[in-house]
C-alpha cells in the first residue's frame, strides 16, 4: 500500500481517538488528551515526512539507474535515514560509472587491437552469423563477410572454419601457393559460449621453410650423386676408348655406351634441381606485357603447333602502360607455364590454349586440358609434387619462385563451371 494513504489513514485514526478521548473525559481532563494528541499528530508528521523523503530518494535514484544515468548524483534531504540512501546511492553510482569507464576503455583498446592485428578475426553469434570481422579477416575473404554464414561464403578458407570442432586447428594451402591456419576457440558472453576464428597467414613462414629444406637436400644431393657420376662416366668413356673387350663385340660396346648416356643423363637431372636454387637475382627492366608476349608470339605457336595444338594470344593493340620485370626469368616462366598447358591437353583434338592480357599488369594463360583435380590443387606449387607419371615437380616450383621475387599474385586452377584450367598472374610493381 501507499505510504502516503497509510500516514493519512494514521492521521485521521489519531484524530478520531483524541476526538472521543475528549468527548468521553470529564471537562477538567481535556489537557492530557489534548498534548497525546498533538505529540502522537507531531511525531507521525515527523515520521511521514522521513518516510516520504525516503521514499522520494529511493524512486528517483531507480529512475537513474533505469536511464544509466552515471553522471547524476542525489542531494541529501536533512533526514538521517534518507541521507544515509543518498550517500550509499552515490557511493555506488561512483563505483559503476568508474567500473563502465575502465570497461569501456578496456573495450577500446581489445577493438583497437583486433583491427590492427595481421591475424584474421571472425566471430558467430547464435545464429552462426559473422558478427565482428576485422579489416585482416575481410582482406583475407576479399569481401564484407559480416552477418553471413560461413556456410554462405564461396571460400575454401571459410568452409575450413566451419568444419573445424572447438579449440580445433587446422592448416590450408591454397591453388595461389597460399597458406593459412586457422583456428577455433569460443568466449563467453553472459553466461552463453560464442565462436571465434583465428585466420593466421604462414605462406612465407612456409616458403622460406620450403626453400631451405629442398636447398639443403638438392645441394647434397647435387655432391653426392655428381661426384660418383663423374667418376663412373669416366670409366666408362675410358672403356668406350680402349674397348678391351674388343671390336667384334658391339653388344657390349652398345651397353657400355647405354651406361654412360644414362649417366650423363642423371647428372642433366640433378643439374637441373640446381638450377632451381640458383635462379639469379631479379634485375628488371621496363616493358609492356603487349611487346613481352609478342616477342615469345613465335616460339610458344611453335610450341602448340609440334603438338597439333591451336594458340590463340589476345594482346592489345596499343599499350602504352609499362611494368618492371626481368625479361630472360619472365620468358622461363612463360615458357613453362604453355608447356605444362600444352601437356596437359596431351592428344585432344581440340586442344587450345589461349593467353590474353588484362588491362596493363595481368596476363591469363587458358587451356582446355586435363585439368587440375581438387585432391591435387593445393599441392601444385609444392617443392617436387607432380601428377605426371616422370615428372620431377619442378616447373611449377621454378615458376612460383620467380612470381615471388618479382613480387606478383597468381593462382593455378580449374573452374568448376567450364572445366577450364586459368594460370592468372597480376604483376603488383607497376
Amino acid at each position: 500500500m501507499n505510504a502516503r494513504l497509510i500516514f493519512y489513514i494514521l492521521f485521521l485514526l489519531t484524530i478520531s481517538t483524541g476526538t472521543v478521548m475528549i468527548m468521553t473525559l470529564p471537562k477538567g481532563n481535556l489537557a492530557l488528551p489534548l498534548i497525546l494528541t498533538s505529540v502522537t499528530l507531531v511525531t507521525e508528521w515527523v515520521l511521514f515526512r522521513s518516510v516520504i523523503r525516503t521514499q522520494h530518494v529511493a524512486s528517483v535514484g531507480m529512475n537513474l539507474l533505469r536511464e544509466q544515468d552515471y553522471s547524476s548524483r542525489l542531494a541529501k534531504v536533512g533526514y538521517p535515514d534518507a541521507d544515509r540512501i543518498v550517500t550509499l546511492f552515490n557511493d555506488l553510482i561512483a563505483q559503476i560509472k568508474a567500473e563502465k569507464l575502465h570497461a569501456g576503455e578496456q573495450s577500446h583498446l581489445l577493438n583497437l587491437l583486433i583491427e590492427a592485428s595481421p591475424l584474421g578475426i571472425i566471430s558467430l553469434d547464435r545464429d552462426g552469423k559473422v558478427m565482428i570481422a576485422n579489416k585482416s579477416a575481410s582482406r583475407i575473404f576479399g569481401c564484407d563477410i559480416k552477418g553471413r554464414k560461413l556456410s554462405d561464403i564461396p571460400s575454401q578458407i571459410a568452409s575450413c572454419c566451419a568444419s573445424l570442432g572447438r579449440e580445433k586447428t587446422a592448416t590450408l594451402r591454397l591453388p595461389d601457393n597460399m597458406v593459412y591456419r586457422c583456428s577455433r576457440h569460443s568466449f563467453l558472453d553472459r553466461g552463453l559460449h560464442y565462436p571465434f576464428f583465428l585466420i593466421e597467414i604462414l605462406t612465407e613462414d612456409v616458403l622460406l621453410a620450403e626453400r631451405e629444406a629442398y636447398g639443403r637436400v638438392i645441394r647434397m644431393m647435387g655432391h653426392e650423386v655428381n661426384n660418383s657420376m663423374a667418376a663412373i662416366n669416366s670409366l666408362l668413356t675410358l672403356l668406350l676408348d680402349i674397348k678391351p673387350w674388343g671390336e667384334e663385340d658391339a653388344e657390349l660396346t652398345e651397353a657400355v655406351r647405354s651406361c654412360a648416356d644414362r649417366t650423363a643423363s642423371l647428372s642433366k637431372f640433378i643439374a637441373s634441381y640446381a638450377k632451381v636454387v640458383k635462379i639469379p637475382p631479379v634485375r628488371k627492366e621496363r616493358v609492356s606485357l603487349t611487346s613481352f608476349i609478342e616477342r615469345l608470339r613465335p616460339f610458344m605457336t611453335a610450341m602448340a603447333a609440334e603438338k597439333g595444338i591451336k594458340m590463340r594470344i589476345n594482346t592489345p593493340k596499343s599499350e602504352k602502360s609499362q611494368i618492371g620485370i626481368d625479361i630472360p626469368l619472365m620468358e622461363q616462366v612463360m615458357i613453362n607455364i604453355v608447356k605444362n598447358s600444352i601437356e596437359s591437353i596431351a592428344d585432344r583434338p581440340d586442344g587450345l590454349v589461349e593467353i590474353i592480357i588484362e588491362g596493363s599488369n595481368r596476363l591469363v594463360v587458358t587451356d582446355n586440358g586435363a585439368g587440375i583435380a581438387p585432391s591435387s590443387a593445393g599441392n601444385i606449387f609444392t617443392p617436387f609434387f607432380s601428377t605426371k607419371p616422370y615428372g620431377q615437380g619442378l616447373g611449377l616450383m621454378f615458376v612460383a619462385e620467380i612470381l615471388r621475387r618479382h613480387g606478383a599474385t597468381f593462382s593455378l586452377a580449374t573452374s568448376p563451371d567450364d572445366g577450364l584450367t586459368r594460370f592468372s598472374i597480376r604483376m603488383n610493381n607497376t
